[in-house]
């Protein structure tokens, strides 16, 4: 029946709200609100979360926001996302050009007097008449008395909030459970009223907030110990072990502690192991904290789930050992640079912590095959694992993970020069649940290993071959046959040409993101190959490929519709006809990289901030 609304006429606000909740991403959410004005009006009712970019007057954007969307919960505001405008675009509301685009009755602009520039070379005005502003006290006195509602508020590097500002906030949003405040230079009055006030608070992150001493943690932890249970903390100099012996003394339900700071010792630390019983998740770069400290933790904190160890200086094996005795619920560990650790205290960890799923070995040095032997032989649910400049573990250590570990989703290598393709081989055939496979400067894995991940992992939608010499085009024939992949990045491996991207073209029709930057001898038929076989691409990097020339990206485009970013430098055979392929056939497009020079004015008009240059001298 023409020109009868059934639905609107059927479905109740609730019914229609309920639907909203349930879509799968913004870009429906806001194409379901161009339908009809009650659509748009229950949309905005639907909306619980905000992200705001803190410049170019974010005060008088959060009252624009809170107008239209009143049942916010979370809301973001992260002053590195800025965007600068114009100075008359962001004057008082009672000049004449700011009353420009007004709706009438209205005191508020609409939408459109908020136009964003990018303050590249080419648009900055000779004047210089450009200024950036960030969040102040009196936009968050606003944020608090326009949701009321609030429950979690991230202040990235808002460096205009004062104590003040966060004050007001405390007392206004009384149901805030999460606050993030990195790098806000904010003072101990700003955190005692959030802590007086904020009687549901959980969740707080204080790094590099350099305002703050002992004494605003101090009574944090007082007045919010019952309900507190994660605490970041980072970079704060005047934060020593005095405050976290308040948090271990006041804070009985704490359950993540982020710690990193060269002015905190054992004493902090063994308060907080002490008196946390139901610590979960330990995350540590203290370079002044000793194995005391971890052998307290190991003592103490029989819930540990996640452990963090960092840059520890003054850190051994028996500290290691304390953890694998007294931590059997450990789940997670990361082990970075941690110089004087060795095969003996990895070993105690796999005997103790039979849980283990995630383990990552990141620059310990002394830490060999021995040591991963025992994890592979111990740790049967291990689902990831990363070895990152582990020049002493060998392919042994592998093949004992892939004899045990069959549920090992996930595989992060980077310099380790010692293991090859037999390793690869053995992961390969016991480890048939690899989804991602990350591989970089492993100089000795070649085809061999790469084909078995074909053969035997239908499930690998995730691989990356970053400057793999020996990997070439056979390695990705059989990827193609095997796995349907959604990120392939084979970036500097420069025996790939077209035949294996032709494979992975035929055989990948979910492919979203693809790198094949610095492969010699790659051409416009892979482009071809890509453009019918992968509809889905949304991103791809081809820089330094010297034989993709503009007729190769017109064939790319010309069904990757979906294709959002598109990276192009030191490409000889890519020209401004290229470029302007790329910008005028991509109705998605969002980021283009290429020098500035391949650019014609008419494309810059076109792509406005879209277009990212390097800039080359000629």
């Amino acid at each position: 029946m023409r020109g009868h609304d059934w639905m609107n006429g059927s479905l109740p606000d609730e019914m229609i709200l309920e639907i909203f909740r349930h879509l799968d991403s913004k870009a429906t959410r806001d194409a379901c609100s161009l339908v009809c004005k009650r659509w748009l009006s229950l949309e905005r009712l639907s909306r619980t979360t905000l992200r705001i970019g803190a410049s170019g007057n974010p005060d008088l954007f959060i009252k624009f926001l809170s107008r239209r969307f009143r049942n916010v919960q979370v809301i973001h505001v992260d002053e590195r996302l800025s965007v600068s405008l114009p100075v008359h675009l962001v004057c008082p509301p009672s000049t004449p050009i700011a009353t420009h685009g007004r709706r009438r009755g209205s005191d508020m602009p609409t939408l459109s007097s908020f136009k964003l520039f990018s303050t590249t070379e080419k648009s900055m005005p000779e004047d210089g008449q450009f200024e950036s502003l960030c969040l102040s006290d009196t936009g968050l006195d606003l944020l608090g008395y326009s949701f009321p509602k609030l429950e979690k508020l991230s202040l990235i590097w808002c460096s205009s909030v004062s104590s003040t500002g966060l004050t007001f906030l405390a007392h206004k949003c009384r149901f805030l459970k999460s606050l993030d405040l990195q790098g806000c230079y904010v003072g101990n009055e700003g955190l005692e009223a959030i802590g007086k006030c904020c009687n549901q608070l959980e969740d707080v992150n204080l790094r590099f907030c350099e305002g703050l001493t002992d004494s605003g943690l101090v009574e944090l932890a007082q007045d919010r110990g019952r309900t507190l249970k994660s605490l970041g903390v980072a970079a704060c100099a005047r934060i020593t072990d005095i405050a976290l012996e308040a948090v271990g003394s006041h804070c009985k339900v704490l359950e993540t502690l982020s710690l990193d700071s060269e002015f905190i010792h054992n004493d902090g630390v063994l308060s907080v192991a002490r008196g946390c019983p139901l610590l979960k998740v330990l995350k540590l770069q203290c370079i002044n904290v000793t194995d005391e400290a971890l052998i307290s933790v190991g003592n103490y904190c029989s819930s540990l789930e996640v452990l963090a160890l960092y840059s520890f200086q003054q850190f051994t094996d028996k500290g290691l050992r304390a953890i694998g005795d007294g931590c059997k619920k450990l789940k997670n560990l990361t082990l970075s640079d941690c110089y004087f650790l060795s095969d003996k205290g990895l070993e105690a960890v796999a005997s103790g912590c039979k849980e283990l799923t995630h383990l990552e070995v990141n620059g310990c040095h002394n830490i060999g095959t021995l040591g991963l032997e025992a994890i592979g032989r111990s740790c049967v649910y291990l689902t990831e694992l990363a070895l990152l400049y582990c020049q002493r573990v060998g392919n042994h250590a592998l093949v004992e993970v892939g004899r045990a570990c069959k549920y090992l989703q996930a595989l992060h290598l980077v310099d380790c020069s010692s293991i090859g393709d037999d390793a690869i081989c053995s992961i390969a055939e016991g480890c048939r649940n690899l989804k991602k496979l990350h591989i970089r400067r492993c100089y000795e894995i070649g085809n061999r290993g790469i084909i078995a991940i074909g053969e035997y992992c239908k499930s690998l939608t995730d691989l990356s071959l970053r400057f793999c010499d020996r990997v070439g085009d056979e390695a990705l024939i059989a990827i193609g046959h095997g796995c349907s992949l959604k990120n392939l990045n084979v970036s500097g491996c420069h025996h790939i040409g077209d035949a294996g991207i032709v494979a992975i073209a035929r055989g990948c029709p979910e492919l979203c993101h693809l790198d094949i930057s610095v492969l010699q001898d790659l051409g416009d038929m892979s482009m071809l190959e890509l453009g019918e076989g992968c509809p889905l691409l949304k991103e791809i990097v081809l820089s330094h490929c010297r034989q993709i020339t503009d007729v190769g990206l017109s064939h790319l485009v010309k069904n990757c519709t979906m294709l959002e970013s598109c990276h192009m430098v030191y490409c000889p055979g890519i020209t401004a006809a290229g470029v302007a392929t790329v910008v005028s056939g991509c109705p998605n497009i969002k980021k283009v990289l290429v020098e500035k020079w391949k650019v014609s004015e008419r494309t810059k008009r076109r792509a406005g901030s879209i277009i990212s240059y390097l800039c080359v001298d000629l």
